[in-house]
């Protein structure tokens, strides 16, 4: 006897939808005897309206959203938990459709809202000042995962805060690089769908060279951010294990290569650590490695997590370290920690949520 309930087994036999391009939307429609301008109408709905079932397609006929209906299904995340910061920050846990659990963070300033997402879950690299990098990786995020991530951030900025979303940062959890045709095809969707420019989107890595040089030789019109954190290859192995099969040399080369084939300026991220990576040899060394491309640096208030080995740097010394690169002729920003009460700030996300360390506990 089947143990598996009937509405699964049925499940299984659809495909998701959001998985199908605009073109292979036609092609599906043709072979279902509809004619081929219908598939635009359904992407319409599925990525700028974001409907969650094909009886709201209503401009479709009824027999048509009854093929539909029979034939594919419309997977999106939903929200699990919501929590809101003390400066208005807002961390979202999110429910993928097969009960994973991600989050997202908003994060509102004076200048600019910002729709921090993630591209996988869990993560595979493992770096020692991150709540995530603690997580297996357990998958990637398909686009339309990552795409729910932003429509949803982005109606609670237009809703609780009156604001519309400026931007978007691939800077939760996971490695996007390693979700690189997703990663892609979400950017895609984001700029159709929702109307928003490359140029307000970047991809943070922790630095994978050859994939560096394929973004540019695909030419990609978004921002690329380096986690960078220490600009010595010892340091950097002691943080980051990636940096032993992708050292500073090797990112060095990329970063070249892609600026060269697409012009885009590089954002060097920094977390600074105390007695760690924050004298001012570190600022020299910083200074001397991004001198590489045109770039701005990025400098980070470290977010302790639970565990952790790692502390905030003094404030005097991270003003000292910024003064240093900016008379380097650097354009430097410091970024103070936002959502740290509820631990949405960088580095913490996963951190204290039990249900996604429920899931990764299940994993093992």
């Amino acid at each position: 006897m089947n143990s598996v309930p009937l509405h699964q087994e049925m499940t299984r036999t659809k495909k998701n939808i959001r998985s199908f391009s605009l073109d292979e939307i036609k092609s599906a429609l043709t072979e279902m005897g509809e004619k081929s301008f219908r598939a635009k109408q359904i992407y319409e709905w599925l990525w700028q309206k974001n409907v969650g079932s094909f009886e709201e397609m209503s401009n479709l006929g009824k027999s048509l959203r009854e093929q539909l209906d029979e034939h594919f299904l419309i997977e999106r995340i939903e929200l699990k938990d919501k929590q809101i910061s003390s400066d208005k920050t807002i961390k979202c846990a999110f429910t993928t459709y097969d009960k994973r659990v991600v989050e997202g963070v908003l994060i509102p300033t004076r200048s600019r809202t910002t729709a921090c997402i993630s591209s996988q879950v869990g993560c595979s690299l493992a770096c020692k000042f991150c709540a995530t990098g603690r997580l297996k990786l357990m998958r990637n995020l398909t686009a339309g995962e990552m795409v729910d991530q932003v429509a949803y951030l982005k109606n609670e900025a237009e809703s609780r805060y009156n604001t519309p979303l400026t931007n978007i940062v691939y800077m939760g959890m996971g490695e996007p690089l390693l979700n690189y045709k997703e990663m892609l095809r979400s950017v895609e969707l984001i700029s159709e769908g929702l109307g928003m420019s490359p140029k307000r989107i970047t991809v943070s890595t922790a630095g994978i060279a050859k994939m560096i040089k394929k973004l540019g030789d695909d030419k990609v019109k978004f921002h690329l951010a380096l986690s960078l954190h220490a600009a010595n290859d010892k340091k950097r192995d002691q943080i980051m294990e990636i940096n032993e099969s992708n050292n500073l040399e090797a990112l060095r080369e990329s970063l070249v290569y892609f600026h060269e084939r697409t012009g885009t300026r590089v954002t060097f991220e920094y977390i600074i650590f105390k007695d760690f990576n924050d004298g001012i040899e570190d600022a020299k060394a910083l200074a001397d490695f991004a001198k590489c491309v045109p770039c701005k640096i990025n400098i980070i208030e470290y977010n302790p997590i639970d565990d952790g080995e790692f502390q905030q740097a003094d404030e005097k010394k991270v003003d000292d370290f910024a003064y240093f690169l900016e008379t380097k002729n650097l354009i430097v920003n410091v970024r103070r920690s936002r959502g740290k009460d509820i631990d949405a700030a960088c580095g913490q996300l996963a951190n204290k949520n039990k249900a996604i360390k429920k899931d990764e506990r299940a994993l093992k």
